[in-house]
């Protein structure tokens, strides 16, 4: 091959990468939108309270690791139960509130199953069972059946949670097992709690280093900001806004004068209770 085909085939190459790591855009189902405005049933979460609050260990830094290693036998029939149980509720006769409750903890929960599945790795990104040649991380795999349709996580994140609510906290909800991702609540969301809940997850983060930096008039902000700014108002301007509206005062003195973001970072090392290093800022972009 002459250097000019190889040239251009590594550039296919590369570009056909990117394009299967880029951040999937919101791509509604429509068959999901069904739900009884007027329904009072609730779902039982109890399970998955019992279960996070049992392995969430919050480290020094503020980050919440979950103790992969501890979960024995018994707790992992518990969570196989609880998202059993998930998939045989009749999600579309439930109102909104306990539907985007039932979907962030049908998230978190699948994602701590496939971890515990293929524990130990380094990074969730090593479990590649998502279809595709350039496919990382489990999020394509078909993981769960709900009112007769399979699942993925994209699914629950992109084609249902995202462009149904249309609520930029929902990236503060779900967890993708990652020190640079959000917390994993230590409590299972509910119906009557969810917006609490979204709205302190919120600003623990955003006050977090590894969500937002704002010092000597630079932005440094968690690359959740750039894979989405869709979701936080499509530019460096949306983003900032949506940040102020859940900084602390410190925060907010920092951020006065700034207009742009200077660079984004994200930590995919698995938010394992037994990976010691503490969270520390990473220098360069990370691709999802």
């Amino acid at each position: 091959m002459c250097v000019r085909s190889f040239a251009a085939a590594a550039a296919i190459f590369l570009l056909a990468a990117g394009a299967a790591q880029a951040a999937p855009k919101p791509d509604l189902w429509a068959r999901w939108t069904a739900h009884d405005a007027n329904a009072t049933r609730t779902v039982d979460h109890a399970v998955w309270s019992r279960l996070l609050g049992r392995y969430i260990k919050t480290d020094t830094s503020g980050v919440n690791r979950f103790d992969y290693q501890a979960v024995g036998r018994d707790d992992r029939r518990l969570l196989d139960g609880y998202i059993d149980g998930l998939a045989r509720t009749g999600v579309s006769t439930l109102n909104r509130a306990e539907q985007k409750a039932y979907w962030i903890n049908l998230y978190n929960a699948l994602t701590i199953q496939v971890v515990l599945e293929h524990y130990p790795v380094e990074s969730i990104k090593d479990i590649r069972i998502s279809p595709g040649f350039f496919s990382s991380g489990p999020w394509g795999a078909k993981l769960v059946t709900v009112e007769g349709e399979k699942l993925t996580l994209n699914d629950i994140e992109h084609r249902i949670l995202r462009p149904i609510w249309r609520d930029p906290r929902i990236h503060y909800g779900v967890n993708c097992a990652s020190v640079g991702c959000p917390n994993l609540a230590d409590t299972a969301y509910t119906g009557a709690t969810v917006e609490a809940m979204l709205d302190a997850a919120a600003v623990a983060f955003i006050n977090h280093p590894r969500g937002v930096r704002a010092r000597q008039g630079r932005l440094e902000v968690s690359s959740i900001y750039d894979w989405f700014e869709v979701d936080f108002g499509g530019d460096d301007a949306g983003v900032i806004a949506h940040i102020r509206m859940f900084a602390n005062a410190e925060l907010l003195a920092r951020l006065d004068g700034i207009r742009r973001i200077s660079d984004d970072s994200y930590d995919w090392m698995l938010n394992d209770v037994n990976n010691h290093a503490e969270f520390s800022m990473m220098d360069k972009k990370v691709e999802p």
